[in-house]
């Protein structure tokens, strides 16, 4: 019985397809995917074709460019692959530690998508879209990470990002994820959604500024002492010393409980004897990994290390003795065993025992390449740190010497960095969100290559209007927020605060100096502005000891508890020269229980200061009232005494229970 649409559809809400995995940390994943509006995506055919060429172009480029170079774990490879009936390369590198191995991929891609003008890259790694990390300063406000899958490309040598359906300014954070058959019909039908940003394709792309030079430059070679039988390992493939880095960086003690017994040194594969210095080519990674780590002899090493009067050659041979670890490590742990390069040295080794191969000789070695590298890439003082960081770089040292923070690719990533931090905290517009505040949108949204025209009016920018109040929401927030009766509240809002107070020039006098003269404060009225807030200060101090809000320490608990209780508006009259009453509650009578709760409040926060400044010290002083002394007896514990006397504090707790 053939299958109906009704069974299709009810296959496709029962079962859903199986979620790609996520990427492992530290890995590239890269696909290559050939559309042309000439090429019809149906024959199949036509189609492998291409990307076979597209595959015999990349081996080329890897055989002439990165032929002798050292991946950290896993090289450059694409293999043909068929997803959604769409056939296409795909391929996946994990690069470790690194990261220059990432970029290497990168050129590569960019340099396939160079040769074939029909060839669209996409790249991911565990991060995501990294292309557009890079370049996050110059990226307009729409393209967040969550809608930038399938709309960042590689295509011909430049960097592509489809934009969203509607271009203007207005357009913001409203796109959804867009899936790769929608990305294809956009590339091919509509080429004007293609924004070629030359600012954001600089910073995406600022890394590769050397290539292909710097893939040279991403090895570092140097002498090394190692056992004959390791020397020939490595000048049959160079390769295998990243692996035994690693091994040797990520040991653990079960990987060196071989190389901690005397009794093991015959056992070994590589055991520490018959010594040749040989040139040995790291990544840069690897070999900083390995003078970095504080590594001493272990037991089967210590007889077989020089003397420290020739420092050049302790150096190498301790270098050495921990590559030879690295290699020992690499070949007897369990955990390696499946590795295709702890099978391949097994092999030759089994070549060695058994006759086929033979051990270099001296003379041999000698015609080896003996090269080796300057070591100052390595070097990062703190002050040459300091001159990048202060804009300072290449300055000449008291000896005449030039200094410099590490190599000049290292020197440009930090200016690099130093400049775009520079230039995002001088950014006035800049917000929470980083540039672009609010409504306010950047003019990256629009190409340089001229594809977006669209320039619509824009609305008012820069203002937060669901943050926008006026006067009577401030004065309902702030009853709300303070607990405020609404006559008092009222009375604020109006000026009518005390005595004086409805006079304008005594009001304006009370505010502080910084919010009255905003607009027209010049420098020297700067310079003055610490004197002028003394003086608000004591202004206010005044106006609240006019209130009596000061004067609790002058009397007695109880004598001020009975002047609260008989305060009344008829008092107030006689103390203020106003037209209405200040009134402190919209009641006529005020409970003793604020003020034990007051006192409480205080004398917690005292307690919590713990003796040190704060703003439950800083009140009780303003009011004339002494922090509680210790009760605690001189010869009682320290421990249970503090600098602000808690049990002084526990008493005047005890003290305010009996006044309720």
């Amino acid at each position: 019985m053939p299958t109906t649409e009704e069974d299709i559809a009810w296959f496709r809400s029962t079962f859903h397809p199986i979620p790609k995995p996520a990427l492992p940390d530290d890995c590239i994943e890269y696909s290559l995917y050939i559309i042309s509006p000439s090429l019809d995506p149906s024959h199949d055919s036509e189609l492998r074709l291409r990307l076979r060429e597209v595959q015999k172009y990349a081996t080329d480029l890897h055989r002439h460019y990165l032929k002798d170079y050292i991946w950290q774990r896993q090289g450059f490879s694409l293999e043909l692959n068929k997803e959604d009936g769409l056939s296409f390369l795909r391929g996946q590198t994990e690069y470790g530690d690194s990261v220059e191995d990432e970029w290497a991929i990168v050129w590569l891609l960019r340099e396939l998508t160079n040769k074939f003008n029909d060839l669209w890259v996409k790249v991911t790694d565990s991060d995501g879209e990294f292309l557009l990390i890079e370049a996050s300063g110059t990226l307009p406000s729409w393209l967040e990470p969550d809608v930038a899958e399938n709309r960042v490309w590689i295509h011909d040598g430049q960097l592509k990002i489809i934009k969203p359906a509607n271009a203007s300014r207005s357009s913001k954070r409203t796109e959804e994820k867009l899936s790769l058959s929608q990305a294809r019909e956009i590339i091919v039908n509509e080429p004007k959604r293609l924004m070629h940003s030359i600012s954001m394709e600089e910073e995406a792309f600022f890394r590769l500024r050397n290539y292909p030079a710097q893939i040279s430059e991403n090895m570092h070679h140097a002498l090394i002492a190692i056992p004959r039988k390791l020397a020939y390992l490595l000048h049959h493939k160079p390769a295998y010393i990243a692996p035994a880095v690693e091994a040797f960086y990520l040991r653990d003690p079960i990987a060196l409980k071989p190389l901690q017994n005397k009794e093991n040194k015959d056992k070994l594969v590589f055991a520490p004897e018959d010594f040749v210095t040989v040139s040995v080519k790291f990544p840069r990674v690897a070999y900083a990994q390995i003078k970095s780590q504080e590594f001493p002899a272990p037991a089967v090493f210590v007889d077989a290390m020089p003397s420290g009067t020739d420092p050049k050659a302790y150096v190498r041979a301790e270098t050495g003795m921990k590559v030879t670890c690295g290699f020992e490590m690499l070949v007897s742990d369990p955990q390696h065993q499946d590795r295709p390069a702890v099978r391949e040295m097994k092999m030759l080794l089994d070549d060695l025992d058994s006759g086929d191969e033979v051990l270099p000789s001296e003379t041999e070695i000698a015609t080896w390449d003996q090269r080796e590298d300057d070591e100052k890439w390595l070097d990062i003082g703190f002050d040459d740190l300091e001159n990048e960081l202060g804009g300072r770089q290449g300055q000449t040292g008291g000896k005449g010497k030039k200094t410099g923070f590490g190599d000049k690719a290292a020197q440009e990533n930090l200016q690099r960095i130093v400049k775009q931090f520079e230039e995002f905290l001088n950014d006035d517009k800049a917000g929470p969100d980083g540039a672009g505040l609010f409504d306010e949108d950047s003019d990256n949204d629009f190409d340089d290559d001229g594809l977006d025209e669209d320039d619509e009016d824009e609305d008012d920018e820069g203002e937060d209007k669901e943050a926008s109040f006026g006067e009577d929401e401030f004065s309902k927030m702030m009853q709300e927020m303070m607990g405020m009766p609404p006559e008092v509240m009222k009375e604020i809002m109006t000026g009518k605060l005390g005595p004086g107070a409805q006079d304008p020039a005594n009001r304006s006098a009370l505010r502080p100096p910084e919010v009255r003269d905003l607009d027209t404060m010049d420098d020297d009225e700067e310079a003055e502005g610490d004197a002028d807030m003394q003086t608000f200060m004591k202004q206010m101090e005044a106006e609240l000891r006019g209130h009596g809000a000061l004067d609790l320490g002058s009397s007695s608990s109880a004598g001020k508890q009975k002047a609260i209780k008989d305060y009344t508006p008829e008092a107030e009259k006689q103390n203020a020269d106003e037209d209405e009453p200040y009134e402190l509650s919209s009641d006529d009578d005020i409970d003793n229980e604020i003020d034990v709760n007051l006192a409480r409040n205080l004398l917690e926060s005292l307690k919590a200061q713990a003796g040190k400044a704060g703003p439950g010290g800083n009140l009780m002083g303003m009011m004339g009232l002494r922090m509680p002394k210790d009760e605690l007896d001189e010869d009682d514990d320290d421990d249970q005494a503090g600098p602000s006397g808690m049990r002084g504090m526990t008493g005047g707790m005890s003290r305010i229970e009996e006044l309720k």
